[in-house]
């Protein structure tokens, strides 16, 4: 493939765009990524409350955090595929238009449909980061890609480490309602900010196809089915009707899916494309990596503004809990650039085997540790820095064993992955925790056993991730490109 560093854009992308500049492209795309990230942690030092905020059940308000994880599953790899067909910069462009409307949507709420239809638009921007990804592909020279794509994948994770103290200071000291604000007016002067500073890359003169709706429904109902029994299954009862019927029609409906994805010659996702080996390992490794980034999200923050009654909580408020998670951010920020140095000197797949053991290193060091906070925040330090690592090394394993023309639907897709690695590790860790708690006072709170028990959950899953990397396939030098 061509790369086009100074190609200006098409009058449909909005008008002549000036040459290249990585670093402005970079920074910028980056920053959209990590807004974007930050409405996933948004809500958490708040959920708590959400019951009396809006006078409603618990049952109720965790659909306030649940429906950004199902929506932006559902339209990741939907952004990806029509970045592929219309053009990326306008997808981009369009997947902010929900994101500053949800969030406005949100800081008027007063009812819990309201905030649950501002939160689902919210989700509908997750597309964001695997279209910048793509983006930073197809402008940047070569020798700039891997350090550009390494950092702007990791602003999944650095946006959601960065937004829990952000919104914990905000939420304490005034109203929530200011985060959503605040959300809405980035995303509108970052929309304005790509539309005049970045060109749209060349699109390549092909036939377009038409758009796969038929594959959009299939996938949307199989993930929604699927996501919501492992969200939801906890509450409702894993061997319940419901959870079990969810299950089975997922299966049912997504089998169906990939039965009509083979047949259908403008596919939706190139299955054909997924199951080659280099991307099917690395997409599998990433829902383990999803999964561990995850857990100690949910487990250290718990720790830390556990009671100190409890002999082994650490009594932090909610503000003090964030500061001490910040760390976490600033470690996948130092550990993209070095990721992408490693990429160039060793490979991708290298990078990833590191951020799986860096991980795992991470999460041993908590077991050791669990009683300071100097050394919980280590902890968070050195698993972010893991995540750093794979989260780079991911889209270049994808883009590089992918076709041209399915780069922004395989990140999409290898984005989703990742969405299902998060939704089981909420569900596991949180059936963890709440199977081995006590009582405390008036509250219910997960024991130091269980504690224990989720922490070394999660070091064995990084440890898989790292030996599941391994196997990734690595194309011979010589083997034809991804612009074959």
């Amino acid at each position: 493939m061509t790369t086009t560093s100074s190609r200006p854009a098409t009058p449909a992308d909005g008008g002549a765009a000036p040459a290249v500049r990585p670093n402005r492209i970079v920074g910028i795309l980056a920053i959209g990524g990590i807004v974007v990230a930050m409405t996933q942690t948004l809500v958490v030092p708040i959920i708590a409350s959400l019951p009396a905020i809006f006078d409603a059940p618990a049952s109720d308000t965790s659909w306030i955090v649940t429906i950004t994880l199902l929506v932006g599953a559902v339209c990741t790899p939907v952004a990806g595929r029509l970045g592929d067909l219309y053009g990326k910069k306008k997808m981009l462009l369009i997947s902010l238009l929900p994101l500053a409307l949800g969030s406005a949507v949100c800081a008027v709420a007063t009812t819990v449909p309201v905030m649950v239809a501002g939160r689902g638009l919210q989700g509908l921007a997750t597309g964001f980061i695997p279209l910048g990804i793509s983006m930073l592909h197809d402008l940047l020279p070569k020798k700039r890609t891997a350090g550009a794509i390494s950092l702007m994948s990791s602003s999944l994770g650095i946006g959601g480490a960065f937004g829990l103290p952000f919104a914990a200071a905000v939420a304490q000291f005034s109203s929530w309602r200011i985060l959503f604000w605040l959300i809405t007016v980035c995303a509108v002067v970052i929309g304005v900010v790509i539309w005049r500073a970045i060109p749209a890359p060349a699109v390549r003169a092909t036939v377009r196809a038409p758009f796969d709706y038929v594959g959009v429904l299939g996938l949307g109902a199989g993930l929604v089915a699927l996501l919501l029994a492992i969200s939801k299954g906890a509450e409702w009862g894993w061997a319940s009707p419901l959870v079990l019927g969810l299950f089975a029609g997922s299966a049912v409906v997504l089998l169906g899916w990939g039965w009509w994805e083979l047949r259908t010659p403008a596919a939706l996702v190139d299955l054909r494309t997924t199951a080659r080996p280099a991307v099917l390992v690395t997409n599998l490794a990433s829902i383990l990596v999803g999964f561990a980034m995850y857990a100690q999200s949910l487990i250290l923050p718990q720790l830390m503004q556990a009671p100190t009654a409890t002999g082994f909580g650490l009594g932090q408020s909610m503000l003090q809990m964030g500061l001490w998670m910040a760390p976490s951010g600033i470690a996948m920020t130092l550990m993209s650039p070095v990721g992408a140095r490693v990429t160039r000197a060793r490979g991708a797949k290298t990078t990833f085997v590191l951020g799986g053991l860096i991980m795992s290193l991470g999460y041993g060091l908590s077991t050791l540790a669990m009683d300071t906070l100097v050394g919980l925040t280590l902890t968070a330090f050195v698993a972010s820095a893991g995540v750093g690592f794979a989260y780079g090394a991911m889209p270049a394993l994808i883009l590089g064993a992918v076709p041209a023309t399915e780069k922004a639907a395989a990140n999409g897709f290898n984005a989703l992955m990742r969405s299902i690695g998060t939704s089981t590790s909420a569900a596991v860790i949180g059936v963890v925790l709440a199977r081995m708690s006590t009582t405390f006072g008036e509250h219910t709170l997960p024991t130091e056993a269980g504690f224990r028990v989720a922490l070394l959950l999660g070091c064995g899953v990084a440890v898989v991730a790292a030996a599941l990397a391994a196997t990734i396939p690595v194309q011979a030098a010589g083997a034809p490109s991804d612009a074959d």
